[in-house]
């Protein structure tokens, strides 16, 4: 799309919204940033140099004025100012739709509701063993903004996507669209509607034509009936579906223990699915998800293996920190929602000292109940979700604790645990009640435990 000479709106001044208003002005936009709260230092600064006007603490008639406005996947749709500007008829965008305008690079974008950084950073990880071209960006890494102002030739990009920059899409198409898994989460921005959240999501998909892919997981149920409808359409993109347990149709599945790729109704062996490196079915099925990406880009087999073998996992994601007097101290401050500590406490064979709790989101702990009676002796509760977690879990774990900061969570854990145990960092919750964000909440824990005598 050509911006030169429009003005043009960006809602919100954190790094995704800032990266947008400068990709446009540096296209040739009048750009205005507007935010209801205090802009970041470090994005004031940004907007300073490059000479682009902003207000902060509230919305001026300034913001009202535009040919349209570009939405920070951190503002809702329906905040005062985005409503007004949708009311009156004007178009609002995502940042991932502004940037996808500017640039020709292949684009893997991957969504889901648990697995997305690791997955994507896998993806990055088997390019780079490769010895292929390949940015990673989105919610992880640089804005995707920022990778559309500066291409690179030859480049393939992997995106982070969540269902917050899906919501104000236009015509953004990905080459290969990834959906992981869809379970409810975030649902207070989407009127505690699952249907919602799920049509945002599916939206990653929706502008693809038969020359793209979309991988997805064959198990899902939430899944299976839109493929099943999708699969139905003339424009379907390629379906490559994975699974852990399930032959499938075309993709790439586990059978006897060994990933087989099918592929037009032809079998290849890969490798034997207990070397991939990291543990757990679900960075199993992380690791289906990236091979198919591989094999869409035509990567040789053997780059893909050596890849499934040796990626390592990402920070605050099943991070093994420390092992002090037998114990194991796991850091998995990224589970910011019930499913993911389901994933995680299916990971461990152990007995399980478990750190729960923080800003709840409407959690139904009973989802993970029986996990918790099979596998957890503690539960120490912290944050304002930890009355919750007492009232919903009191009789699936024979102790449970409360802590008022990380620290005192992470003594009482150290108590408890025995030789060959696992204190695990699984939260459920959000991290705004105590922490700037997830990765602060897990420095804290890992700052805690190194400090474990």
């Amino acid at each position: 799309m050509d911006v030169k000479g429009k003005h043009i709106v960006i809602i919100g001044g954190a790094r995704s919204g800032v990266a947008a208003a400068c990709l446009l002005k540096h296209k040739g936009a009048t750009v205005f940033v507007t935010d209801s709260g205090p802009i970041p230092d470090v994005s004031r600064a940004r907007l300073e140099r490059e000479s682009i006007d902003f207000e902060q603490g509230g919305h001026s008639n300034r913001a009202e004025k535009g040919d349209f406005a570009v939405i920070s996947p951190g503002v809702p749709s329906d905040a005062p100012l985005p409503k007004a500007w949708l009311e009156s008829g004007r178009k609002i965008y995502s940042e991932i739709e502004v940037s996808w305008w500017f640039t020709d690079s292949p684009l893997i974008a991957i969504t889901g509701t648990n697995g997305k950084t690791t997955t994507t950073t896998w993806v990055h990880h088997l390019w780079q063993a490769a010895g292929l071209s390949c940015r990673l960006g989105g919610n992880i890494g640089i804005a995707y903004a920022d990778l559309a102002d500066q291409p690179v030739p030859g480049e393939v990009i992997a995106l982070e996507v969540s269902s917050f920059q899906l919501d104000n899409i236009d015509r953004f198409r990905p080459r290969v669209a990834m959906i992981l898994n869809i379970t409810p989460d975030h649902l207070n921005r989407y009127g505690n509607s699952f249907e919602k959240y799920t049509a945002s999501k599916l939206r990653i998909f929706e502008n693809q034509g038969p020359d793209d892919y979309l991988i997805y997981n064959f198990d899902d149920p939430v899944l299976k009936k839109h493929i099943e409808a999708l699969s139905r359409q003339e424009r379907c993109p390629r379906l490559l579906a994975f699974s852990d347990r399930n032959e499938v149709p075309a993709g790439a599945y586990v059978r006897d223990d060994k990933i087989i790729f099918k592929m037009d109704n032809k079998e290849d062996f890969l490798m034997n699915a207990g070397d991939i490196g990291l543990r757990g079915r679900h960075n199993l099925n992380n690791g289906l998800a990236t091979a198919l990406a591989a094999r869409a880009f035509e990567i040789r087999n053997e780059v893909i293996r050596d890849s499934l073998m040796q990626f390592e996992g990402v920070e605050h994601r099943l991070e093994q920190v420390r092992i002090v007097r037998g114990v194991r101290y796991v850091n998995d401050s990224k589970a910011t929602n019930v499913n993911a500590v389901w994933y995680a406490l299916k990971s461990f064979n152990e007995p399980v000292v478990l750190i729960l709790g923080g800003r709840d989101k409407g959690n139904d702990y009973s989802e993970i109940a029986g996990e918790v009676r099979s596998k957890v002796h503690t539960i120490i509760a912290i944050g304002e979700g930890r009355q919750e977690i007492k009232r919903q879990l009191a009789d699936a774990s024979p102790y449970l604790l409360t802590a008022e900061s990380m620290e005192e969570a992470v003594a009482m854990a150290s108590q408890k645990a025995r030789r060959g145990e696992v204190v695990l960092l699984s939260p459920a919750c959000a991290s705004f009640d105590m922490f700037n964000s997830y990765e602060h909440r897990g420095q804290v824990f890992k700052e805690a435990v190194g400090r474990i005598s």
